[in-house]
């Protein structure tokens, strides 16, 4: 397999967690994509975006969720999208937040490399005030996270180390200390510290 990767992405760090925590890191060739500058892209996924995974019979698989469900069906532990029961929806639910709250800081940041005179505070505002009733909710509902390894804790302490990467002068955890102790702990994994996002050098 193959997989076009970005080391800033949040979707793709999705993937590669849960590439190493199931073992299967190794049988992927890792390709570095910059999608801004990546003409072939859009053959491996139309809408130029990473990750993006070539599977062995030459098929491209695209977007994080899919992609992971795709490895989860390749090794025979316990799976990192749990396949029946509350357990299931509770790891979708969660994914499904984290997801849209690092959508939202996406946005942020691409209004941010905006020309000065084009960027909309308005907008910039408007996706961080997404993020932070995400995180909110995230820290009324602390209680329920745990330490297990699903797709739905995965992706919320990824949004966490996100958003430290990339808006650090924000300070989430400061109001938030119940999710901000629970980010801690379940960010120590070492496929987390593996995996932390940093600019290409």
């Amino acid at each position: 397999m193959k997989l076009r990767y970005s080391p800033t992405s949040p979707y793709v760090r999705k993937v590669t967690v849960t590439a190493i925590e199931t073992g299967l890191d190794k049988r992927i060739e890792r390709i570095f994509t910059m999608p801004a500058s990546a003409p072939d892209l859009p053959n491996d996924n139309p809408l130029g975006k990473v990750p993006a995974l070539i599977m062995d019979n030459g098929e491209p698989l695209i977007d994080s969720p899919v992609i992971v469900e795709y490895l989860d069906s390749l090794h025979s532990g316990t799976k990192i999208v749990p396949t029946s029961g509350d357990a299931r929806w509770k790891a979708l639910r969660l994914q499904a937040l984290a997801d849209g709250m690092l959508d939202a800081a996406v946005l942020r940041l691409m209004e941010t490399r905006r020309p000065a005179n084009e960027q909309s505070k308005a907008w910039m505002e408007r996706q961080r005030t997404v993020v932070h009733r995400g995180l909110d909710w995230l820290e009324q509902h602390a209680g329920e996270l745990d330490e297990s390894l699903t797709i739905g804790n995965i992706t919320a302490a990824i949004v966490g180390d996100y958003l430290d990467f990339r808006f650090g002068s924000d300070d989430w955890r400061k109001e938030r200390p119940k999710l901000a102790q629970w980010q801690k702990r379940f960010a120590a994994r070492p496929s987390f510290k593996e995996t932390y996002p940093k600019d290409p050098s």
